[in-house]
């Protein structure tokens, strides 16, 4: 637990932790983007059955241009219970009659109607296309929109699951150079998948290599950074990931169609490989595996970025010897990942990790991924999204300074929890104030996931803090591809996925009382550092209550 000594040694929080953090977060604030991709590429503009009369040229010019659109309209699709075009059924043979009568016809119920047999016209006044008017996901098929959601974050779990472990076992800039190349390759071919199969395999892979980009970037962070900046640094790339939905929002405004939207998304990745070369190593990653020459090469490389003179003479393979002696031989035995069940400790602080991220992303995801649910103006709410999670990151930071990890999620879980169960009792023409309601909430979200993943790199040791993250990422990810899943549940109730979202918000802040604090902890190195924790904190306790005792 000594490495932050080393880091004090070569400059602390310098100019190359600050251009290490610079690179990580605009890789975040193109990446995140991605997961909500699907926001604009698969919404479902407004929609009605193709029928002969309306839709045929010929038809429409020749035999009823004496007669308006609506009125052919009227006579073509039936109404729904709230007196709008059905989006789903049209009138088997067209009913004249209806253009003689000034009120609703009484039995509309009784006329023979089916399905939109030769297919949908869509309303392109928002997207001139999507993945919905371009394979056509709508009414028997609108379920399939949630499986193309659910592909990606599927692939997120799968991802989370393997790279979690070959980040432990070939490093953080190894596995994030390998994952960026295979994502901008994923995503440019969804851009012109010819079918809806070949784009969900795409749009999986990507997923596949996207939680592993997001989760090294961490990593590489917060190793490489003094504890009194690691919150500063994981907030600093939450608020990049919120530019990057601001970003988004605007960019569909300006794009609508999704081919173009999605390339012009993915072209920068590229770029950002081609950059990542320069990236540095993360040398506690270096140190606690043994590579001790690699280690201080790393080290000696940021001392001299940072303007420390004579690094040479200070950082010898002696000083790093004896100030990671512990941590060193400690490495020579790689833990396997069943380790981390092995001892109570070690098992309990996983498990409530793990339970507390998936109870935070399922609400988080079932805002983020259903804006259209919300509100008419998806590009608004994208936008106001983003926005308020800046100064909810920065109320984060805030929070996990002054008041703690514990106490800081506990209040930003139940807000949340409380905001989602607000939405449901606000009637959809209330726009206005189920966008501030929303908004609050995205923002809450947020700043749970800060305290969340502050938290969990925090309580894990570095020796297997990679497959630690990706085992909590997984529990994760497995709530957040069921977040897609839930909306489907609308079909019983339009407000039920809601109030589960705001129970999962409010169960995660209840787990969250059985987690140790770790505001101004040094991190972990080993297994046995947290077991020891737990036997200091046992002997402190012990010690206090002794002293209370010879008091009287």
């Amino acid at each position: 637990m000594a490495f932050h000594q080393l880091l004090e040694q070569v400059g602390g929080m310098g100019k190359f932790q600050g251009f290490q953090l610079a690179f990580l977060s605009i890789s975040i604030f193109l990446v995140y983007p991605h997961i909500l991709l699907e926001n604009f590429t698969a919404a479902a503009p407004g929609h009605r059955c193709w029928v002969h009369i309306l839709d045929n040229d010929t038809v429409s010019a020749n035999s009823t241009g004496i007669h308006s659109q609506d009125s052919l309209l009227r006579i073509s699709i039936p109404l729904d219970s709230n007196l709008r075009p059905e989006k789903c059924r049209r009138f088997l043979h067209t009913q004249w009659q209806l253009l003689h009568l000034n009120g609703t016809f009484s039995n509309m119920s009784e006329l023979d109607t089916e399905p939109c047999v030769d297919g949908w016209v869509y309303d392109q006044s928002s997207f001139s296309s999507t993945i919905v008017t371009e394979w056509d996901l709508v009414c028997e098929s609108q379920s399939l929109k949630s499986m193309v959601k659910f592909s990606f974050m599927a692939g997120m779990l799968l991802g989370s699951i393997i790279y979690g472990h070959l980040s432990d076992r070939f490093g953080r800039k190894l596995i994030f150079r390998w994952c960026l190349p295979q994502f901008a390759i994923a995503d440019f071919c969804a851009s012109f998948a010819p079918t809806l199969l070949i784009y969900c395999l795409l749009r999986f892979w990507a997923g596949f290599c996207a939680n592993s980009l997001l989760a090294n970037s961490i990593l590489l962070i917060i190793e490489w950074t003094t504890p009194r900046f690691q919150a500063l640094g994981m907030a600093v790339c939450m608020c990049f990931s919120s530019v990057g939905q601001m970003f988004l929002g605007g960019l569909a405004f300006v794009i609508r169609d999704w081919h173009i939207l999605q390339l012009v998304l993915t072209t920068p990745l590229f770029v950002l490989f081609l950059a990542s070369r320069w990236l540095a190593e993360s040398a506690r990653w270096l140190i606690i595996t043994n590579k001790l020459e690699e280690g201080l090469k790393e080290l000696r490389r940021a001392a001299h970025r940072n303007g420390i003179k004579n690094a040479g003479d200070s950082l010898t393979m002696e000083v790093l010897r004896s100030t990671m002696q512990d941590e060193v031989e400690a490495a020579k035995i790689r833990p396997p990942v069943c380790d981390l069940f092995r001892t109570s400790n070690m098992r309990k602080r996983i498990c409530l990790l793990s339970l507390v991220r998936f109870a935070i992303l399922v609400p988080f995801y079932g805002l983020a991924l259903h804006i259209q649910y919300l509100g008419s103006n998806i590009f608004l709410f994208q936008a106001l999204f983003g926005i308020v999670n800046l100064p909810a990151n920065y109320v984060a930071l805030l929070a996990l300074n002054h008041l703690g990890r514990r106490v800081s999620q506990v209040i930003f879980t139940f807000l949340m929890g409380i905001f989602i169960l607000a939405i449901t009792a606000v009637p959809p023409e209330m726009q206005t104030l189920r966008m501030a309601l929303s908004t609050l909430g995205a923002g809450f979200s947020s700043a749970s996931i800060v305290c969340s993943c502050v938290q969990g790199n925090e309580l894990t040791p570095t020796v297997i803090r990679a497959t630690a993250t990706g085992i909590i990422a997984i529990i994760g990810n497995i709530g957040a591809a069921l977040a897609p899943l839930l909306m489907i549940l609308t079909v019983y109730s339009p407000h039920l996925p809601w109030i589960i979202y705001a129970v999962f918000s409010i169960l995660a802040g209840l787990l969250v009382f059985f987690l140790p604090e770790s505001r101004n902890q040094l991190l972990p190195d080993s297994i046995q550092d947290v077991e020891n924790e737990k036997k200091g904190s046992r002997e402190a306790k012990q010690e206090d209550i002794s002293m209370k005792v010879t008091q009287f």
